[in-house]
């Protein structure tokens, strides 16, 4: 009996059109190594899979395709090999990459009749989310904590998508906590990772929406001195590749901050003060320590050993950043890092940072392993839930691979002693969400003619018939509104607006707003003398459902988890008023606030992470 005689009598006629699909499984993780066995074995045709990390040692007592011999490698690629042993006739393409690097387009995204997210974090999630909504292709999008897993088929302008429901609100801590007195490592991680690392590789605090100046009386003294040892810090910034670079932050945030915490003698009345590190002298007793102690991530790091790590870290993300900046063109917005719990030079960074303030505190330090599981929020991962879920994800490919979405449903797993799995139709998309609801087109775009002004008045106010009060987003901010007109005569180059980048134009109109539209920016070189912009004449844009206004006591959650809430209201460039899967637009200089004195232990790039398993 030949290998596809098993799925043939299951599926029937659907076996034909499964045999000749091309599909994306987007992660190679706990959930992707069983998703893409189910995948292979059932016969889709063509299977191409994505996925940045590599292979560690903790992995491999649950995802099955690995072995020790594939430690440190591509889990794409080891996944690939492995996998297509189970069934020679699957063609399998494996991408070691980010799924958000330019090459992986909206027309690249529509070559696929279905795409699987086996991811494990909400950024990449969300830009999945947001990639297929608008390439029009169907998601089956899954995820795991635990016990408790859910499969969602996600189908533009038929069911919610993945940011439908707003997030739960991720833990906070007070700022003077995490700046002035930690007393557990959770909060030398979040200073590490949330503060020190992106007052040096990323936005300034002055721009970052997690940080809240509170007024208080009681706190504000101490607040100031924190903002100015920030300001200090970014002075300190500009050396930054120079040879003593590393010395000076080092100086700064573990000696000489720590000698003013120490000054306030009233803040050590009832704990034990903190002790400043001495460069020169650490330094000594770390010269016969090589960097490379760093890939010992489940021992815990000696004073030394932390000190030659974050040094060494501070070096390569110097350069990496320095790098990036040079090959960025005038016009473009200065790149930043972000922190990435399997990006080695950022994990490395983070982990000794916080180890190093640990031992100023006298706090217990923590092993890289462990630094990554607080730092990424990962939860235990149980195999035999990653095994249940890819196998509902592979049932209800079969849904939508009939076009069958009223059989379709959302699936649920817990550990109950009712019952283990249940599940609920798919439900129709939110008017008011960011994501899908709203109008989504692409332009066509020569994006060394044309200027915003093209945009603005030819197409947004000529033929699509906007009033006075909108605005024009990217991901980076708000790029024209009735107070900002600077950039009108700007060409989409000068503006870093490029291919298969979005923008987004919010009808502010008080009586009778349209919904969001998001336009795709498709590049090219039109002939010279037509219009610089060609968009389609078929745009449909509704109108926005009205809600009342938000008063000042209801609460406002972040988005950062799989909790079903839901957040009402609106106000002027709301959450709900952004580019899919990026932040809140917003112009430089003005500050978004949280809770009083709370800073967000996990940012908008790494939020509450959902599928535990990487």
């Amino acid at each position: 009996m030949g290998r596809e005689a098993y799925p043939k009598q299951s599926l029937d006629s659907l076996y034909g059109r499964i045999k000749e699909s091309r599909v994306l499984m987007v992660g190679a993780g706990g959930i992707g190594c069983e998703l893409l066995k189910n995948l292979v074995l059932t016969g889709f045709g063509e299977i191409h899979l994505v996925d940045l990390d590599t292979i560690d040692l903790s992995n491999l007592n649950r995802q099955f395709l690995f072995r020790h011999e594939h430690i440190k490698k591509s889990k794409a690629l080891v996944a690939k090999e492995v996998a297509g042993k189970f069934n020679p006739n699957v063609k399998l393409e494996a991408y070691h990459a980010n799924i958000k690097d330019s090459t992986f387009n909206i027309d690249w995204f529509q070559s696929f009749d279905l795409v699987f997210n086996a991811l494990d974090n909400l950024e990449a999630r969300r830009h999945v989310n947001k990639m297929c909504l608008a390439a029009d292709v169907p998601l089956i999008e899954s995820g795991t904590t635990g016990f408790n897993g859910q499969v969602q088929v996600i189908k533009k302008g038929r069911t919610e998508c993945y940011d439908c429901n707003p997030k739960e609100t991720p833990k906070t801590f007070p700022v003077c906590t995490i700046r002035s007195t930690p007393s557990q490592p959770i909060h030398c991680i979040v200073w590490a990772k949330s503060y020190l690392f992106t007052e040096i590789f990323g936005m300034s605090e002055d721009d970052a929406p997690e940080l809240d100046h509170s007024d208080d009386a009681k706190n504000s003294e101490e607040i100031e001195k924190l903002r100015q040892e920030a300001q200090a810090l970014k002075r300190i910034r500009q050396s930054m590749g120079s040879p003593d670079f590393p010395q000076k932050i080092f100086e700064k945030i573990f000696d000489e901050d720590i000698l003013r915490l120490r000054s306030m003698e009233d803040m050590w009345k009832s704990r034990r003060a903190p002790e400043p590190l001495d460069f020169d002298e650490i330094s000594q007793q770390a010269s016969g320590v090589d960097a490379s102690v760093a890939q010992k991530d489940q021992v815990v790091w000696s004073l030394q050993e932390n000190f030659s790590v974050f040094t060494d870290s501070l070096r390569r993300l110097s350069t990496r950043l320095q790098e990036a900046q040079a090959s960025v063109a005038n016009g473009y917005a200065s790149p930043v890092l972000t922190f990435d719990k399997d990006d080695d030079d950022t994990l490395d960074f983070v982990a000794a940072g916080a180890n190093l303030r640990s031992l100023i505190f006298s706090i217990e330090t923590k092993s890289k392993f462990d630094i990554k599981q607080m730092a990424g929020n990962i939860i235990p991962a149980i195999a035999t839930t990653n095994a249940m879920v890819a196998g509902l994800c592979v049932l209800q490919a079969f849904k939508v691979m009939r076009n069958d979405y009223a059989a379709a449903r959302m699936v649920f797993l817990a550990k109950s002693a009712d019952r283990v799995l249940s599940s609920e139709p798919l439900r129709p998309p939110k008017s008011d969400c960011a994501v899908c609801g709203v109008a989504q087109t692409k332009l066509v775009v020569d994006t060394s003619r044309a200027t915003l002004g093209d945009l603005v008045e030819d197409i947004l106010r000529l033929e699509l018939g906007y009033g006075d009060e909108f605005s024009v987003n990217n991901e980076i901010g708000t790029l024209y509104d009735p107070e900002l007109d600077d950039n009108l005569e700007k060409k989409f180059s000068e503006l870093g607006i490029k291919g298969d980048s979005f923008l987004t134009v919010i009808d502010e109109d008080e009586s009778n707003p349209r919904v969001n539209l998001v336009l795709s920016i498709s590049e090219k070189a039109l002939p010279v003398g037509s219009k610089p912009i060609v968009y389609p004449a078929n745009i449909d844009i509704a109108r926005k459902v009205q809600r009342p206004l938000r008063t000042s006591g209801d609460a406002i959650t972040n988005g950062h988890t799989n909790g079903f809430s839901s957040v009402t209201g609106k106000r002027k460039r709301s959450t709900e008023d952004v580019v899919p899967g990026s932040e809140q637009p917003k112009k430089k200089g003005k500050l978004v606030a949280e809770n009083d004195d709370l800073i967000v232990l996990d940012d908008a790039g790494n939020g509450a992470i959902e599928i535990e398993d990487d």
